[in-house]
């Protein structure tokens, strides 16, 4: 980013640069410029001409100062860089600031203000004494925020002022940065559970281009393959080199779910079970990744993130790392939905072929709770996560009736396949991830080990 220094003047030309400098007389050049008047009509009224020459020599001081600040050409160049743009709740960022004087000339005294939201801590500001023609001064502030979102940083405001402190300019830069808080995400533990998801073998699973030899695929050749992979009944047949297709892997694909209705919680704050949820997601999205999975963002409006590419999964190499990114931006920034129900997001569920399901549910009524049911017919394996928010209201002291209710709702997503996890405030989601892989073993016990994850989790 760059701005002009005092000689860049607005639409109204130098006049305009002069009332704004006129304006931007400080104290001190006010109280110079009322004294000098005073005292020359003082000497007007009584006749001493000395006192005459004081009220003028006062009087003309800060107009001088004025013009010369105002007719000042230099110029200052600004940069301002984010290190790390994108860093959790609670963590510091640290903005660095480069000014370069551009001009001939060295520069005067120069204040830094940058702007930033409240929320990211006090205005941080700078004094430079004097910046040579050509050289350049770095400074650097922290800010950190416990609240996600994104904040806009800048612009910046660099104000100018006379040796004598009777004048002071304030320009500002056009460019602003922006600092993406996300959600705190924590490291989960490798858990082996139960739910049918067959053909995950490790987290992924290979398949031939078709069924055998006289139906294979070719391609044409590329520079370093293997030549015992000619297809020579396609290279007769196409007039150039062909090759046969290697086996194409297919990555383990797994949806996490994040309930955002606003009907579903209670409360707000850092605190709040919305804010855990979104927690959550998170770290499972994070711990997913690392483990291998072509991972996707649903929410209960029906939206995915990211939204093409593999069916809406994150792929691998650099488009899985931009996807992730793009899923943790979406989760800085999320909020609750108008929404009454989970439909949307089970219509855009495919049947069967989803892979494994997360969930972070939040209050389920008798209805959304079949919705969910549902939701595992069309899912290889299915965990949720399910906050009752009036716990994180009213303590661990639920009201009467509530606690069955929860109960019931559970079982009923229990008996229709799900590994549900009841989660209280106060514990970490590494905790009910621990929980649910203990539930998960029980489960596959319970059916005779012949329902399970090939190779579980990792």
């Amino acid at each position: 980013m760059a701005a002009g220094g005092p000689a860049a003047t607005d639409d109204g030309g130098e006049k305009g640069g002069l009332r704004a400098a006129l304006s931007g007389l400080t104290t001190r050049g006010r109280s110079f410029l009322a004294a000098g008047i005073a005292a020359a009509v003082c000497a007007y009224v009584l006749g001493q001409a000395d006192l005459l020459r004081v009220g003028l020599l006062l009087a003309a001081l800060p107009l001088v100062c004025v013009v010369v600040l105002v007719r000042t050409r230099y110029r200052v160049a600004g940069t301002r860089r984010l290190s790390p743009s994108r860093v959790p709740a609670g963590s510091e960022a640290r903005v660095h600031l480069r000014m370069e004087n551009v001009s001939r000339m060295p520069t005067g005294l120069l204040m830094l203000q940058d702007r930033v939201p409240y929320v990211l801590g006090p205005r941080p500001r700078f004094v430079l004494d004097r910046v040579e023609a050509g050289g350049r001064r770095e400074v650097s502030y922290r800010v950190r925020s416990d609240l996600r979102g994104r904040y806009p940083l800048g612009p910046l405001q660099l104000r100018l002022s006379d040796p004598f402190g009777m004048c002071e300019l304030t320009r500002s830069f056009s460019a602003y940065d922006t600092l993406v808080v996300i959600p705190r995400t924590e490291p989960l533990p490798p858990v082996r559970l139960a739910g049918e998801a067959a053909g995950y073998g490790e987290g992924r699973q290979r398949s031939l281009a078709l069924a055998g030899d006289d139906d294979v695929i070719p391609r044409g050749y590329r520079h370093g393959d293997d030549l015992r992979r000619v297809h020579w009944r396609s290279t007769a047949r196409y007039g150039e080199l062909m090759v046969r297709r290697e086996e194409q892997p297919q990555r383990a694909r797994c949806t996490v779910l994040l309930d955002t209705r606003r009907i579903a919680y209670q409360g707000a704050g850092p605190d709040s079970a919305f804010e855990w949820a979104v927690s959550g997601a998170a770290s499972a999205l994070v711990h997913m990744l690392e483990r291998g999975f072509a991972v996707r963002l649903l929410t209960d409006d029906g939206n995915t993130v990211p939204g093409e590419g593999m069916g809406g999964f994150a792929g691998s190499t650099q488009e899985s790392a931009d996807s992730a990114g793009l899923m943790m931006d979406t989760l800085a920034v999320v909020d609750h939905s108008d929404g009454s129900g989970l439909s949307r997001a089970y219509d855009v569920m495919r049947g069967g072929n989803e892979g494994l399901l997360i969930a972070f549910f939040g209050d389920l009524d008798e209805e959304q709770a079949a919705v969910a049911a549902r939701m595992r017919q069309r899912s290889g394996g299915a965990v949720a996560f399910v906050l009752d928010s009036t716990d994180w209201v009213q303590g661990d002291v639920p009201p009467t009736g509530a606690e069955a209710a929860s109960e019931r709702r559970l079982r009923l997503l229990r008996e229709s396949g799900w590994t549900a996890v009841a989660v209280s405030p106060g514990n970490g989601l590494a905790r009910y991830w621990q929980q649910a892989g203990h539930q998960g073993v029980a489960v596959q016990s319970a059916a005779g080990g012949t329902t399970g994850f090939s190779g579980g989790w990792s």
